[in-house]
């Protein structure tokens, strides 16, 4: 669980904590009016920061900004932008780069491109940006434009050392993300991107964990982030280690928050952003293996003090199977484990479960996927995190007809969801379909698209019953033979807020 998360949590408990006790007594002695149950309201506010896309020079980049209908407020009241109407717009973050542990200006940018804004639930905005001109984003939507707000980046480098479809979903900032199967390999080329949102600076620190346990770092200062600015940072110069074909990334701040992502370029098999996985946990599920999938490694990190023994799994479209050879994986304390998966789909899509050997002796960790696809020199590389469970409502932005494929997974008990696909940011009708899931399966849908779709929509997930669900969209763009993809999660919005009811007792203060 994420420290801002925790901070939050502890807030309403102790609000909770006298809230109750002020209810228990009157001032004269007579008991007091219950408080009410706590309620859940939509947040007025939601920050977003996106990485600079790419600095190719035949980069091709689409934005798509969407908030879903149906949760939030009719104004900006409580968070206005001009003449209190509701606001969601990105502006562009200055570069800079890292040397000798200090943010140094980038020199004299070029004019920004700026996304367009969404200016109503329900009606995704697009927005392209040609070349490396394209800057980093931050920004933020308030009033109804922000519960469930989300902005994906989706950039096509038809050629070069970075050559591939890379997708990426914005984040919020925080200050704690962990990225299993990075890579600091002579092949690789493997940035984090640190984006700083807010108008204090911002120190953050990079750990690299190989094979053999940490990989001491040159920066042991810490890695300044300027104020609304974005540092990219080449992992292989933090460390004077040998090269390691897998390394877990662990990024934290001193002071100040940061998005984080880490992009990466394979000079053979293509390039990709890897998001940060869902937090330390004792099961991990990877949805969204393509089913024509050639290559796929597992990667997994234990950061506490004992080693984890982990179940491997699939979930397909019938049932949870073993794979053959690789049903196991022993990660010491503090080391990266990486294991290769061949033939692990045999044409099916599905997704990884990983679960304790032993029932008894659960120990937290974090893992991620490389997943290849295509052969020789037509390859595409993608990853795959893993992601938590959607808690009520999450959508991924920029799906295209017959190019986007849904993966829906329930790995422990039967389920239900409901899909919805918006309106095209060119025209459409919304389209919705609730989906049963057999506990143990992943279900694929890619017929779920808006009457009369004209460009780019989005796609929100809305749990309705049963166990938890996990799910991730393929993005599949094949250019010149060569099956260019991107893999998203889907991350719960976090739309609606637990508020405690409170009333006034004076009494609390005799």
């Amino acid at each position: 669980m994420k420290r801002t998360t925790l901070s939050l949590i502890a807030a309403a408990t102790a609000l909770a904590a006298v809230t109750g006790f002020a209810s228990l007594t009157a001032p004269d002695g007579t008991p007091a009016p219950q408080a009410k149950a706590a309620s859940r309201l939509p947040v007025e506010r939601a920050g977003l920061a996106c990485p600079v896309p790419s600095t190719s020079e035949v980069a091709e980049t689409r934005y798509t900004a969407y908030t879903p209908p149906g949760t939030g407020t009719t104004t900006g009241q409580g968070s206005p932008g001009k003449a209190g109407q509701p606001t969601a717009q990105l502006n562009a973050a200055a570069s800079t780069t890292v040397s000798g542990g200090t943010a140094q200006g980038a020199g004299k940018a070029k004019t920004p491109r700026i996304p367009a804004p969404v200016t109503a639930p329900g009606k995704p905005v697009t927005s392209d940006a040609n070349g490396p001109g394209a800057p980093a984003l931050t920004g933020s939507a308030t009033g109804n434009l922000a519960p469930g707000w989300t902005v994906q980046q989706t950039t096509v480098v038809p050629a070069g050392g970075a050559r591939g479809l890379l997708g990426l979903s914005c984040g919020a900032a925080d200050t704690d993300f962990w990225f299993p199967a990075a890579s600091t390999a002579k092949e690789r080329q493997d940035y984090v991107h640190l984006t700083n949102p807010d108008d204090t600076a911002a120190v953050a620190d990079i750990e690299l964990y190989g094979p053999e346990g940490v990989l001491k770092s040159q920066f042991t200062d810490g890695i300044p982030v300027p104020a609304h600015s974005t540092v990219p940072v080449l992992l292989s110069t933090l460390t004077a280690a040998a090269p390691q074909q897998s390394v877990t990334v662990h990024v934290t701040t001193r002071s100040g928050r940061v998005g984080a992502a880490v992009g990466s370029a394979d000079e053979k098999l293509g390039s990709d952003w890897l998001a940060a996985a869902a937090d330390p946990a004792t099961t991990a599920v990877l949805p969204g293996i393509p089913a024509d999938a050639t290559s796929v490694r597992l990667v997994a990190f234990v950061p506490g003090d004992d080693d984890a023994d982990l179940k491997v799994q699939l979930a397909t479209q019938t049932g949870t199977i073993v794979p053959a050879g690789a049903g196991a994986l022993h990660v010491k304390s503090g080391m990266t484990a990486a294991v290769d998966l061949p033939d692990l789909t045999r044409g099916q899509a599905a997704s990884l479960l990983l679960t304790p050997s032993d029932p008894k002796k659960p120990t937290p960790f974090v893992a991620a996927l490389r997943v290849v696809r295509g052969k020789g020199e037509n390859t595409e590389v993608a990853f795959v995190p893993a992601t938590a469970a959607i808690a009520a409502r999450a959508t991924v932005a920029d799906n295209r007809a017959k190019a986007s494929t849904l993966s829906l997974t329930a790995p422990g008990a039967a389920a239900q969801v409901k899909v919805t696909a918006s309106a095209g940011s060119e025209g459409g009708t919304p389209v919705s379909r609730t989906v049963s899931l057999k506990a143990g399966t992943t279900t694929s849908l890619t017929d779920l698209v808006p009457g009369g779709v004209k460009g780019s929509y989005a796609l929100t997930v809305e749990t309705v019953s049963g166990g938890p669900v996990h799910a991730a969209r393929t993005l599949a763009l094949p250019q010149d033979g060569t099956p260019m993809f991107t893999v998203q999660t889907f991350v719960d919005d976090h739309g609606t807020v637990e508020v405690p009811s409170a009333h006034q007792d004076l009494g609390v203060l005799d």
